[in-house]
């Protein structure tokens, strides 16, 4: 049973929000109420993280697995699937795996695939928490998370965000670290046919627009947007232009 926090909202059904990699679901503490005046939100936690179980053999098709379990439980009908980085990694596979439970589908800074490296690249990420502690990537992470000066700008939310960084599990942290290296979707997105919204920070130096560009073109009849002056953690950063950026894409698809 995966830990969420429900929020009642409009009449038009749920979005279920998925956080990127050793976060949770407070990433999305700013999006949440762009929302609510259309659906219902459903945050959660992936398993590994927070306060979800951690699985006992980590991949991304049991990440999604878990998700579909909670949509079924917890969602009346199917729901809008939306995932950030690593939450994008297991919307995708939720929808390739349990297509009838996804009604619509947003994509943030994410990937279907990571590339020729990634199993080494994850592999040396995940050693480096391992050996050094989460606070030797804070920094990097940092880097990543924001655009250039929206960190120091507010510096608030980045401490937030790195104290949930540095209360993962080690052993989780590294069996996720290498079910995102081993991730190759390119093959099997083909298959969705939930309308698709893909957005992506201009600065985003994780997986930036190319990665989105990949998937644009695998999936049928998805739309596809670059958000300036942004960088991974778009939901965090803009959360009132990702809202209305599904507002104007996404939801009249529905």
């Amino acid at each position: 049973m995966l830990a969420f926090d429900r929020h009642d909202g409009g009449d038009d059904g749920t979005i279920v929000l998925l956080h990127s990699l050793a976060l949770d679901r407070s990433v999305y503490d700013g999006l949440v109420p762009h929302l609510l005046d259309r659906f219902d939100v459903i945050a959660l936690d992936l398993p590994n993280h927070g306060a979800s179980p951690t699985l006992e053999e980590t991949t991304i098709d049991a990440m999604a697995d878990a998700v579909a379990s909670t949509i079924e439980r917890e969602v009346d009908g199917p729901a809008i699937v939306a995932g950030l980085s690593l939450g994008g990694c297991v919307a995708q596979a939720v929808a390739v795996r349990h297509p009838a439970l996804v009604r619509g589908l947003a994509l943030l800074d994410t990937t279907c695939w990571y590339g020729e490296t990634a199993p080494s690249d994850w592999e040396g990420r995940a050693q480096k928490a391992a050996n050094d502690g989460f606070d030797s990537l804070a920094g990097f992470q940092l880097d990543r998370w924001f655009s250039p000066g929206f960190g120091d700008a507010n510096p608030a939310l980045g401490e937030r965000l790195l104290e949930v960084f540095r209360s993962n599990d080690i052993d989780a942290y590294v069996a996720t670290c290498r079910a995102m290296g081993a991730m190759d979707m390119r093959e099997q997105i083909d298959a969705i046919t939930a309308p698709t919204c893909i957005i992506v920070g201009a600065d985003d130096p994780a997986t930036p627009p190319p990665h989105a560009e990949a998937m644009r073109q695998r999936i049928a009849g998805a739309g596809m947007h670059v958000v300036p002056g942004c960088g991974h953690l778009s939901a965090a950063e803009r959360p009132e232009t990702i809202a209305g950026l599904l507002a104007v894409d996404l939801f009249p698809r529905l």
